[in-house]
């Protein structure tokens, strides 16, 4: 069968028909990271009256901020928690709902639900879960003799904000991998039951090599999501809190750069921020992706 090729008959109209996607992409992507750049050289009072250029004062000046080192460390355990816990329970969720086909559109409708939630109304509602005064959780862990207060401990608030924005990611991540499984043939699981593997040997040297392309694809965006997606969700929780434990790095760029009127090093930080990510989505790319099986 022979493919139709699309021929313009003007040289003009393809220019005409990209126009709009690349001047959203100017304007909303390409002019804001120019001027982040530009403004992380600067630095500047408050009224934006006054620049002086720094050159790479801010940078070394946020290298030895032991709260900025603080930030990397809690965004490093706060990123994996969320990928890993989301990645883990819409997997598990994907495998259910492709073994009941007949009632699965029903649970993928009620697991669709929580994407459509906006980052702050679901930091709100685990803030309301989690409170430890009229939360239901605190209320169930105090009969198991664990008093939980994420105001006072560390520890219970990135659990708070990583079980809010794992929960935030789950419906995304579940669309994916029911569609992978669905797409993985069915005779190969059949001929591994023939050869006597159990579902659980079957899902993990069968089902699951096949689903790693998703796989790659859904921890790139799972990260990219933990890193910038997530403000919401860290504001009405525990805004940064407490002593920091929470103050990850896109939460920062906003407490220093908006709350601080801290702008240069609040330009670089964010400056930083995009180039961790790029780092990360080469690395994942470059060595990561050699074991996916496509």
């Amino acid at each position: 069968m022979q493919t139709k090729r699309t021929v313009f008959h003007s040289r003009i109209l393809p220019y005409f028909l990209l126009a709009p996607q690349l001047i959203i992409t100017l304007i909303f992507f390409v002019w804001p990271a120019a001027q982040a750049i530009r403004q992380s050289f600067l630095r500047q009072d408050p009224f934006g009256l006054k620049e002086t250029f720094v050159w790479f004062a801010n940078y070394t000046r946020l290298l030895d901020d032991p709260d900025y080192l603080n930030a990397l460390g809690a965004t490093f355990v706060f990123s994996v928690g969320v990928t890993l816990l989301s990645m883990s329970l819409s997997l598990m969720f994907a495998v259910a709902v492709n073994r009941v086909l007949r009632s699965g559109r029903f649970y993928t409708t009620l697991l669709v639900w929580p994407y459509a939630v906006a980052p702050a109304a679901a930091g709100l509602l685990w803030w309301f879960m989690f409170n430890p005064s009229v939360g239901i959780i605190p209320y169930f862990l105090s009969f198991l003799g664990y008093e939980w207060n994420h105001r006072l401990h560390t520890g219970d608030a990135m659990v708070l904000i990583i079980i809010a924005a794992a929960w935030k990611q789950i419906s995304y991540n579940f669309l994916f991998f029911v569609a992978g499984l669905q797409s993985v043939p069915q005779s190969l699981s059949e001929a591994a039951a023939i050869d006597g593997a159990g579902p659980f040997k079957r899902f993990w040297t069968v089902i699951f090599p096949l689903l790693s392309p998703t796989t790659f694809f859904l921890a790139v965006i799972n990260i990219t999501y933990a890193m910038f997606d997530t403000f919401g969700i860290v504001d009405a929780t525990t805004s940064g809190g407490p002593s920091q434990s929470t103050n990850i790095l896109v939460y920062k760029v906003y407490a220093d750069g908006f709350i601080g009127l801290n702008l240069g090093p609040s330009a670089a930080q964010s400056v930083i921020l995009m180039l961790i990510v790029i780092a990360l989505t080469v690395v994942q790319f470059r060595w990561i992706e050699r074991k996916v099986q496509y």
